[in-house]
Parts: C-alpha cells; structure tokens; sequence
C-alpha cells in the first residue's frame, strides 16, 4: 500500500516537472546574441516615431535603446507565425532594398526556398500582378532563346538590346521569377524605406513581417519586430531568424535559431545599458586619442610656429612711410 501511495507521489512529482517545464518556454534566440549583433541600437532620439515607444528601454547619448525584451517576444510570435504559414505551403517574399540587406535578403531567401525583391520595388509588384507576369516571361523567353541558341541569328545590334534588357529584367525581377501566385506573407527590412511594399501587402490582405526601428509604425505590419535595421550585423540575425523559421517547417537544417549556449549566461536590459556606455566611453576615448594623433602628425613649419601662427621677426631697413613718400615724389619730378 505504501509502495503505491510512494509511486503516485512520484508520478504527481514528474507532471509538476512536466508543466514547469512547459511554462518556461525557450525563445528563439538569446538576448546575449542580438545584444551583440547590435540589434537594440535605434535611431537618434529628434528622429523618431511616437508609436514605437512601448519598445523604447532607454537613450544614451542621443540615441534610442531598444527594448530587447520586447524583441524577443515579438520574434516568437513572428517565428511561430512565420512557421506556420510555411507548414500550410505557403510562400513567402523577402523585400529589401537598401545596401545593408541586398545581400542577406537573397542569401536567406535561397536558402529557405522563398522569393526575394533586393533592388527597387516595382509599383503594382503585387496589385497589378499580371502585368508585372507579362515582363517575367519576357525575362524566361530571352533565357530560353540564349539556352537554345536562337539568340545567335539576330543580328549584332539587335542582339546587345536584348541583352540589355535582360540584364535589366534579371536585376528588378530576377528574384520573383519562379514565383506563379502572390506570396503568402512578406518579410520586409525598414517598413519606412518600403512603404510601397507595405501598403500592396495591406491592400491585398498579404501579412507582413517586418523589421522596425525607432522611425517606423510598428501598426503599419502584421508583425513588427522592434530591432535596428541599419547594421548589417542586426539585419543578418533577425533576417536569418525568419528564414530559419521556413527551413525548420521543412525539416531543414537550422542556422542561428534555437542555437542557445546552456553554459553561457544570458544578459538582461541593465546588461545592455552598461554595455552601451562602455562602448559610448569607448568611443570618446579613441576620438580624444585621434585628434591628438592628428595633431602630433602636423609638420611643423620653422617659419611659423607649432601652432600656425608665424612668431614674430623685427623688420630691419625698413623705411617709415612718409620718407617713401618724399622719395617717390622726388624721382617724379627728375623724370
């Protein structure tokens, strides 16, 4: 009987376990890695929008300070919607255009099997979808025509225009070329930059997962994902994070997500607020060391002084004016 009440007692034990287990949920990420990808640094403190500040911790040195816990809990809920939508077989188009994302934008969209929109965003890539169709089988038609040969019988002149226009058909549209039907949700890197994008996605009722700083609307998107969408570093991590998301609903190979240290300790927002001042002293440091430097580096210019002014020298023979005067009216009147 006491074996049994001991073995009851137990098994009440493990499912305590169970659901404590169940109520600590991992995130996707630890704050310790978008910390160091710099994913909490906003934009100056005159340019931003006043919507965005439940996601402000702080400022230093009149700069914004993303809340990184607000981060992370967006990322979850971006990550578990992003998921979803690719177990369903829904696709999904990455948009941005700016230097700091072209190039994650096309790497993580091949990787994942998505569509990419890297150089500027065509008008009516969404709304007015045929007709943008019509331009993309221009673009397979002249590739056909180059694979088959057929290219080669036009003549010289005629063949440099095609060309050209590929090139420039490949450059706005290559990435969507493979795509047969609207997208089923869209990744978007600064809202604010690709207002166009956003306001198709909304029209046609697509959501839109995007990347927002301290100068954007979060209520624009779907999804907002309060992070710092200028450095490269900040781009590539929560870029990387989405894909990951449709890569896992595919059984594939995950790249940053989930990849969380056990034995590595994670930071909290006063962590981060030290670290930003440390950087902040960090900075001031080297300027004053640059500048001195820079002075040290001024050749010095014996006929002037070390500090560009020219010292002072007694000027001998020098006549007063008025005897100059005399002088010049005295070889006047010879000549």
């Amino acid at each position: 009987m006491r074996e049994c009440i001991d073995d009851k007692l137990l098994s009440l034990e493990v499912v305590e376990d169970v659901t404590e287990s169940e109520d600590i949920k991992m995130s996707v990420v630890s704050m310790r890695k978008l910390l160091e990808a710099g994913v909490h640094f906003g934009h100056q403190t005159r340019r931003w929008n006043p919507k965005m500040k439940p996601n402000i911790y702080a400022s230093r040195n009149g700069v914004y300070i993303i809340n990184l816990e607000k981060t992370l809990e967006q990322l979850d809920v971006a990550y578990a919607a992003m998921k979803e939508i690719a177990e369903k077989g829904g696709k999904v188009l990455f948009v941005g255009t700016k230097k700091q994302a072209q190039t994650v934008v096309v790497e993580e969209a091949l990787r994942s099997g998505s569509f990419f929109v890297n150089q500027r965003w065509l008008g009516g890539l969404l709304t007015n979808y045929r007709t943008i169709q019509k331009r993309v089988r221009r673009l397979i038609e002249i590739e056909e025509m180059e694979a088959n040969g057929t290219l080669d019988l036009y003549p010289k002149k005629e063949v440099a225009q095609v060309k050209k226009q590929k090139a420039r058909l490949e450059n706005f549209l290559g990435g969507i070329k493979e795509m047969k039907k609207l997208p089923n949700a869209i990744f978007v890197i600064d809202p604010k930059e690709e207002h166009n994008a956003v306001a198709e996605a909304k029209k046609l009722g697509i959501p839109v997962f995007a990347m927002v700083d301290t100068n954007c609307d979060p209520e624009m998107v779907d999804y907002p994902i309060a992070s710092n969408d200028d450095a490269m570093r900040s781009v590539k991590l929560i870029t990387t994070l989405m894909a990951d998301a449709i890569v896992e609903a595919k059984g594939g190979l995950l790249s940053v997500a989930h990849s969380v240290d056990e034995n590595e300790e994670d930071v909290t927002m006063k962590d981060v607020i030290i670290n930003v001042e440390e950087q902040i002293a960090e900075n001031e440091r080297r300027r004053r060391q640059r500048n001195e430097e820079r002075r040290n580096r001024r050749p010095f210019d014996r006929n002037r002084g070390r500090n560009g002014k020219a010292p002072y020298q007694k000027r001998e023979n020098v006549k007063p004016a008025e005897e100059k005067t005399a002088e010049t009216a005295e070889e006047k009147a010879a000549e």
